[in-house]
């Protein structure tokens, strides 16, 4: 039986992943097997002894620390591309928003009064203010290509736009969802030099904090619309309200409000909604808990945030998941270990993420608790499980 300890609300169909009969799922829970939650931070919380994995129904992994996971030799797992149609139509939204000054034009209907004959009068009158302008024939550019990006390009072209894309590190897989018809950039100046739209979608670290400053701005043409529904920090709001107030830029369309964006007439600011979809929590929730299952009980890792892909066809054997430093001849080590216990390997992978490995072994002989303690012992092993063991 698995203990699975879930923070935030979790959507059903998240939840449905985990048979009874193997999973018991609850939000107080000391010595959980796996954590499943969304936007509770885990920086504050210990570790529990028996924890093995985390997940997160969504993409951003901020609330966690990783690298106090990745020593303990626990993989967190996230959702990449679950929500992206969701923030996806977002941004679409938000440059319609934008460009058609949409919001401002709101705002004054409202405030209209008196008779239907004054207020029809008055919309005369004061809808010249709101003049926008259309999508066709503008140019967006997108800094970042994964899931959200890709689809953001792409539908960019839909609307017949002109779409510049920039992202040093776009995989493999994402190059294929990418349409040929959008240009690549090789550097982001390149990519924002003749942008009337500039959507942001790259994750937030050391490197991407405050990536949209005031030197990134001189670089965009006077009157771009900025998009930012990645994270807040990758913008210096400061620097975002001065821009606008200079006219440098048209708009500034976000998912974060904060002291310096709030009521300015040209910010338009919504309270976190991108992955806000009954759609987008369920298809996090599904993945997350597909995820946690196929560690828990195959040991196989895949969208995992610190730890490498990697995936081996099981046949309910006996399966050893060995979590270790990348250092020269672990898998020799191990190997070596198992031959001398007199157990055979019938089937054998390791893969490695930066300082990180990680080993299947699945075998054809019970592996007894002093084995398990010889791997352990081994220097750079960092957790040791054993599926489908029987003594």
């Amino acid at each position: 039986m698995f203990n699975i300890l879930t923070f935030n609300r979790i959507a059903a169909a998240g939840l449905s992943q985990f048979p009874t009969e193997q999973y018991h799922i609850s939000d107080n829970n000391d010595d959980p097997d796996a954590i499943l939650l969304r936007s509770h931070k885990l920086h504050d919380m210990s570790i529990p002894s028996n924890l093995k994995a985390v997940a997160r129904a969504g993409a951003g992994v901020n609330n966690i620390p990783i690298d106090a996971y990745t020593d303990a030799g626990i993989p967190v797992f996230n959702t990449p591309g679950a929500n992206a149609n969701a923030v996806k139509e977002l941004v679409i939204a938000g440059m319609l928003l934008a460009c058609r000054n949409i919001c401002q034009g709101w705002v004054y209907a409202n405030k209209l009064s008196g008779n239907d004959s004054q207020i029809s009068s008055d919309v005369e009158k004061g809808k010249k203010q709101f003049v926008g302008y259309e999508l066709p024939g503008k140019t967006l550019a997108v800094v970042g290509l994964g899931a959200i990006g890709v689809k953001v390009a792409n539908t960019g072209l839909s609307l017949g736009m002109n779409v510049v894309g920039y992202d040093p590190g776009i995989t493999i897989q994402r190059a294929w969802e990418l349409s040929s018809d959008v240009k690549k950039a090789s550097s982001l100046s390149e990519a924002i030099k003749q942008a009337d739209f500039i959507s942001v979608h790259v994750p937030y670290n050391e490197h991407t904090h405050h990536l949209i400053n005031s030197a990134f701005i001189q670089q965009c043409p006077k009157g771009v619309v900025v998009l930012n529904f990645a994270r807040g920090d990758i913008v210096n709001s400061e620097n975002i309200v001065a821009a606008l107030n200079d006219e440098q830029i048209h708009a500034y369309v976000c998912d974060f409000p904060d002291k310096h964006l709030i009521n300015h007439p040209k910010v338009i600011a919504l309270p976190h909604l991108g992955a806000s979809t009954k759609e987008a929590e369920e298809n996090c929730a599904v993945m997350a808990a597909q995820t946690l299952r196929s560690y828990l009980e195959d040991g196989e890792i895949i969208n995992s945030v610190n730890f490498p892909t990697i995936q081996m066809p099981r046949d309910g054997g006996i399966r050893i998941t060995i979590a270790n430093r990348n250092i020269p001849n672990m898998v020799g080590q191990i190997s070596t270990l198992l031959g001398e216990s007199n157990i055979n390997i019938t089937d054998m992978i390791n893969k490695s993420r930066d300082d990180i490995a990680y080993t299947l072994v699945d075998v054809s002989d019970a592996v007894s608790n002093d084995v398990i303690h010889k791997i352990q012992s081994i220097e750079g092993v960092l957790s040791v499980r054993i599926l489908g063991n029987k003594l």
